[in-house]
């Protein structure tokens, strides 16, 4: 027999379905029974690649003798934290307030109200390292909602109290390349020099910071903060936690050295990198990030797009309950897949060692050095991935994010276009079409599908500005005016509903369910802050259509997050980045032509590295695409229009005089 979440569409909680706990999703229901009962409430969130998730369910929530005690006396929901966010951040705010840190799986018990009163992180199966077992929490709080109870519920009342106190946003700062500058000089205090990324482990990809660098570095010619992409992207490539065989990147690096990955692929992650290495190579040339960024455009096309066309949430860290068992290799293991001479050559290429560089004399896969012959490791690489390729795989969580599809749009396009390679601009627009035609329902974007099947849970803040810019980014690599209306369309739509009527955003919509707090998070996370991404799309919006007020929207959220990108840059790249684009721009570019007459002018257009810059090629006055209205061609010839600031120069026809005029930009 199969608990409540048998019905669901979310992958995380289907792990849960054959549990003997007596899950229930989240909703009024839910909550109904635990007033009618008169016990708490047991919330777990989780998601289904993560590692200590899959741990602490099979210690305790598939014995039976601990999902009793629970059953008894709790009522316990099952959230999946990518397809509820806002529940997520509420309880996961409160978990930090109480706790000191936070992570997955998070456990919270919470009056039948919702009122948080004790929360925590993993409960091992047995008391370890000042840690009580699961079982020993689960009496402890029965035992203190039985004869302390009014003290439980005045500590959940006192923690919802100060989380809404938390509501408001500090007072904004001014756009000014002081501030940026004083960021750089703050991010170059944590650099590591060493191995690239910043403070020491465990290191995340600092997707948000490293765009804000190149943007910066683009704009002031800062060699500190190219310096620093460089290092970062560089060691991240290198190391293990890049996957060199088959593309693309795990969530994060457990040492300094990006050798040995959290093995879990994450959509978010190799969409926004892809973009981030996709404008390196832009910006320097570099055959490396080039690599990076084809290699990891075919992970994403090959490993996680849906048969409807859309892209799939992650990859597992686990495969058969063993972390990384997929992807790592002792020497005897490359000997059996490559023959003696190959093996021993690419066990020093690759860093194998017989001690192992992970765990039990098994090794993660590093590519320190480009090898000389090209053509063996060619050989070698197909070879291992083939043999890799027959092992057991991990699973997938094949839900599909409207957010993350957005990411992966936009990422697509850009690469599309800037690596001259079509199929990936066609899976831009085949994940673009499904997230429209299956998540936007009557007016209002779902959060995810599965299968086709769109999901209950209302679209946050993030979904709406993700997928916009990644319209924004399909509509520059087309020149098809149905993505620029629909992400007009989604804007207003953020705009009229998400924000807080003095610049402000909040992360769910004025009519979305009401939790114990109403979340809006201006930071930075592992995806850029909601309302940094809406005013993304806004200021790309705003350079494609020449409306001024969304510009002005956007700024107001920039303004807001200046204290934070000047003081605390981590937790603000994405707005920084954004900050560079206004100072810069807009940079409006318009190629028109036939596309064999206008391909030149078109590849040296789409190599700008302004941050403000926007660039659509196509015939003149097409249909539904402001930036082309009014540019004819030039004595019958392929033209390009620059204008900065809504004032244009004017049109040129030839290349050296188009790299003349972006040079001013």
């Amino acid at each position: 027999m199969t608990n409540r979440l048998g019905d669901a569409t979310s992958p995380y909680l289907l792990q849960h379905k054959d549990n003997p706990v007596d899950w229930w999703e989240w909703g009024e229901a839910a909550f109904a029974d635990a007033k009618r009962r008169d016990v708490p409430i047991l919330l777990s969130v989780g998601y289904a690649a993560c590692h200590w998730c899959h741990v602490m369910a099979h210690e305790s929530f598939e014995n039976a003798d601990v999902a009793a005690l629970m059953n008894a006396n709790y009522v316990c929901i099952k959230v999946d934290r990518e397809e509820r966010p806002d529940i997520d951040a509420v309880y996961m705010e409160a978990t930090q307030a109480m706790t000191g840190n936070g992570g997955w799986p998070m456990t919270v018990f919470a009056t039948p109200d919702g009122a948080p009163f004790f929360c925590g992180t993993y409960f091992p199966v047995k008391p370890q390292m000042g840690i009580p077992s699961f079982e020993q929490v689960l009496h402890a709080v029965g035992e203190a909602w039985r004869e302390r109870r009014d003290e439980l519920e005045s500590v959940g009342f006192d923690i919802t109290e100060k989380l809404g106190a938390a509501d408001s946003l500090p007072a904004g700062g001014a756009i000014t390349p002081a501030s940026l500058a004083a960021a750089v000089r703050e991010l170059a205090e944590s650099y590591d020099a060493t191995n690239g990324g910043f403070d020491r482990a465990p290191k995340f990809p600092p997707s948000m910071l490293l765009e804000f660098l190149l943007r910066h570095a683009a704009r002031t010619d800062d060699a500190t903060a190219l310096d620093m992409v460089e290092g970062t992207c560089t060691g991240m490539a290198r190391g293990g936690m890049y996957d060199q065989l088959g593309g693309g990147f795990a969530r994060y690096s457990i040492d300094n050295s990006w050798i040995v990955p959290h093995f879990e692929k994450m959509l978010y992650d190799n969409a926004l990198l892809l973009r981030v290495y996709t404008h390196w190579w832009r910006q320097t040339g570099s055959e490396l990030a080039r690599r990076v960024a084809t290699e990891t455009a075919e992970f994403l096309l090959r490993d996680l797009r849906t048969p409807e066309g859309g892209f799939a949430s992650a990859l597992d860290a686990d495969t058969d309950g063993v972390e990384g068992a997929t992807y790592v290799w002792s020497p005897a293991q490359l000997e059996e897949v490559l023959g003696s001479d190959d093996a021993i050559w690419a066990r020093q290429l690759l860093e194998v060692t017989p001690l192992g560089t992970f765990e039990e004399g098994l090794s993660t896969l590093q590519l320190r050095v480009d090898p000389s012959d090209v053509d063996r490791w060619n050989s070698v690489r197909q070879r291992l991935f083939a043999a890799r390729s027959a092992r057991p795989q991990p699973s997938r969580d094949d839900k599909v994010v409207t957010a993350w599809n957005g990411f992966a749009i936009a990422a697509l396009a850009e690469a599309g276009v800037l690596l001259e390679d079509p199929s990936y601009v066609d899976a831009a627009a085949a994940a673009a079409t499904l997230v429209l035609d299956l998540h936007y329902v009557d007016g209002r974007l779902r959060r995810t599908s599965r299968g086709g099947r769109v999901g209950r849970s209302a679209g946050v803040l993030e979904d709406y500005g993700a997928l916009a810019d990644g319209l924004l980014a399909l509509h520059q690599a087309t020149a098809d005016g149905r993505w620029l209306s629909a992400a007009g369309e989604l804007i207003d739509v953020a705009l009229a509903h998400f924000g807080d009527g003095d610049g402000g955003f909040f992360d769910t919509a004025d009519d979305a369910e009401q939790l114990v707090r109403r979340p809006r998070d201006p930071t930075d996370g592992p995806t850029p802050a909601g309302a940094s991404t809406l005013a993304g799309g806004m200021l790309s919006y705003t350079a494609l259509t020449g409306s001024g007020r969304y510009r002005e929207a956007a700024e107001a959220v920039v303004s807001r997050a200046m204290p934070l990108v000047e003081r605390y840059p981590r937790a603000a790249g994405w707005a920084a980045a954004l900050a560079e684009a206004m100072l810069a721009g807009p940079v409006e570019i318009a190629v028109v032509g036939s596309a064999a007459d206008r391909a030149a002018l078109e590849r040296v257009a789409r190599q700008t590295v302004s941050p403000g810059a926007v660039v659509v090629a196509g015939d003149p006055d097409g249909a539904g695409v402001p930036l082309l209205a009014d540019r004819p061609l030039v004595a019958g010839e392929a033209a390009a229009y620059v204008c900065r600031g809504f004032v244009c120069d004017a049109p040129v026809t030839d290349i050296a005089a188009l790299q003349a005029v972006l040079a001013r930009t």
